[in-house]
């Protein structure tokens, strides 16, 4: 079937309306209309070819939200008319080990939703049935899509490393990811707090969920406070004090994909039996329960709306920082 698409065609390129050729679902997989998409630093990072996986044409968009209109052999006909939404993953093996114990964000023959294929950024978008997720009634579908990339983000740590609702959690970076962060920590029973550069966020920090601020800069004047930090930011930081500032067994979870090695100390890790640890997004499994906490606790990310024809803008904007702190964009491409 013919899409249309907003794709670019080189690196850094804007944006260009165009179509393209979709094959039908196969086995296994779904079609979805897509209604709404979120604009993530990651579209940015394939756009700009900054982790060297890009190839072009490139259309990009991992956080879509749509409704199913046709399916494969073997997914049930009842999915069609359903809402659903798609994250970074559009795919794994299912006959791993890691698939079948759960682990399918690892599985070595993932297939990235915007890496060799067409992502969101179009009028349709296909995946495996696995990936496809139900979106609670409750739950909004036009602010729902930056749940399926920045929020499983910062709900990962939290569920799949079993963090105790007694936890002091720091959150590094209030902004497209600290802000569900801090959303979700608090609800998950956490002593939270917001760490910033930024004083004037404070009072929006707490709105989201923290208990109190700390400036990034107080770290050092606080070693052994944090069970769990999570780091948002892809900026060098004084990571002497940060890995100090964590409690004996806390652990620094890193989602700021950065550029630049992290340069460590290992005594306090061996000292304090300290963690680093990172996560690429998370399985279906975890997805499906982040929806479902999401809609218990009222859990929904701060987005601006634009069209999907005012894409170019809305990157643009992105690249500036001029975004609080969301960018969804709504279809029809």
């Amino acid at each position: 079937m013919q899409i249309t698409t907003w794709q670019a065609d080189a690196a850094g390129a804007p944006l260009q309306r165009s179509s393209a050729e979709l094959l039908p679902p196969g086995p296994g997989e779904a079609l979805l209309e897509v209604l709404h998409c979120g604009l993530c630093h990651s579209d940015l990072s394939m756009l700009d070819n900054h982790w060297g996986i890009s190839s072009y044409p490139l259309v990009a968009g991992h956080e879509a939200v749509g409704r199913v209109v046709a399916v494969g052999e073997g997914v049930p006909e009842t999915l069609i008319g359903q809402l659903r939404g798609l994250g970074w993953i559009a795919g794994s093996c299912s006959h791993c080990a890691l698939c079948l114990g759960g682990d399918q964000n690892l599985c070595a023959d993932l297939e990235a939703s915007v890496v060799g294929r067409s992502g969101g950024f179009a009028s349709h978008v296909k995946a495996q049935q696995d990936w496809l997720i139900p979106i609670p009634d409750s739950l909004d579908p036009a602010l729902a899509g930056p749940l399926f990339c920045g929020g499983i983000t910062v709900f990962a740590p939290l569920i799949d490393e079993a963090v105790s609702p007694t936890a002091h959690v720091g959150v590094i970076g209030i902004g497209g990811l600290g802000h569900m962060a801090l959303q979700f920590a608090r609800a998950w029973g956490c002593q939270v707090t917001a760490i910033t550069t930024n004083p004037a966020k404070a009072e929006e920090a707490r709105g989201f969920g923290a208990h109190e601020i700390q400036l990034l800069g107080d770290l050092a004047a606080t070693p052994n406070r944090y069970d769990l930090i999570i780091n948002t930011t892809n900026q060098p930081l004084d990571w002497d004090a940060v890995v100090n500032a964590l409690a004996p067994k806390g652990r620094l979870h890193q989602l700021g994909v950065t550029l630049e090695p992290i340069p460590f100390n290992v005594f306090p890790f061996i000292a304090g039996r300290r963690q680093f640890t990172g996560s690429p997004t998370s399985s279906p499994a975890s997805l499906l329960k982040m929806m479902e906490f999401c809609a218990r606790h009222g859990i929904q990310p701060q987005v601006e709306s634009l069209p999907m024809h005012e894409i170019n803008t809305a990157i643009a904007r992105l690249r500036s920082g001029d975004v609080r702190y969301r960018f969804v964009l709504d279809g029809p491409a």
